[in-house]
């Protein structure tokens, strides 16, 4: 299953849900693959804390490999590096992703990635991809690549205007170069239980019959000392409840 998380406002946590599904999915044994597309590289982080990654390799390596004059491209596998964490691996994202850009658009590149995982699907049973906080040429190479698509949202009132035409968005993509994708829910997350706001909008949202999925993720400082440590909570700490929450969407979604 290849699993694309994308919402075009910023701070909504992809990066965070991204490397905690797919941690979840290698601590269960599944072979599994996070791929970074974004600039900022918070998944690189997550996963690899402060180790260095060669510029050349990495989803940038893959894009800059589609731009050279050679008659056979590189293997996928080369641009994939290994993590701390057993079954999970990784394409590293970061800077050079936003030099390629440009170039990427101009050659009509948008395919390359579907092309790449093709050929990767026989060695992972999940790849879960980490997207840029716009629909750029990195996002829309992502719908194009994948299955299912997650949006998470925050109960801000921002996100919630932003979100009909994202979901629009993504259905326009599924019409023009997509038929297999599926909007497969919005995951709510930083999610206060206590506080009347949230739960009234997020009442809203299912009162409108949009696929919010029933297992929300609560605020929590622990992520942040997650993020600190480089380790995702089910590395983390496997008997926190927020950990419990990870683990009871990623069930959800198995059973979808």
């Amino acid at each position: 299953m290849i699993r694309v998380v994308f919402n075009q406002k910023g701070g909504v946590g992809k990066s965070t849900l991204v490397c905690n599904l797919a941690a979840i999915a290698a601590a269960e044994g599944e072979s599994t693959l996070v791929i970074d597309l974004d600039a900022q590289g918070n998944s690189t982080h997550y996963l690899l804390g402060g180790e260095v990654v060669d510029e050349d390799a990495g989803s940038a390596g893959l894009f800059a490999d589609s731009l050279s004059y050679r008659l056979r491209s590189r293997d996928p596998m080369d641009f994939v590096a290994e993590t701390p964490f057993e079954n999970l691996h990784l394409m590293p994202g970061g800077p050079p992703l936003a030099e390629l850009q440009t170039k990427l658009e101009t050659k009509l590149k948008i395919y390359k990635l579907r092309e790449a995982l093709e050929s990767l699907k026989g060695r992972y049973k999940q790849i879960w991809i980490d997207t840029p906080p716009a629909l750029n040429f990195y996002t829309l190479s992502a719908l194009i690549a994948a299955q299912r698509c997650l949006i998470p949202f925050d109960c801000d009132d921002f996100s919630r205007q932003a979100l009909y035409r994202l979901m629009e968005n993504v259905e326009e993509i599924k019409a023009d170069h997509n038929k297999k994708l599926k909007i497969e829910g919005i995951v709510v997350n930083q999610f206060n239980a206590r506080a009347s706001h949230p739960r009234r909008v997020v009442d809203e949202l299912i009162a409108e019959k949009l696929p919010v999925l029933p297992q929300h993720i609560s605020s929590s400082v622990k992520i942040k000392e997650s993020h600190e440590a480089a380790r995702p909570m089910v590395f983390f700490d496997g008997g926190h409840k927020l950990t419990k929450e990870y683990r009871a969407l990623y069930a959800g979604l198995k059973h979808k």
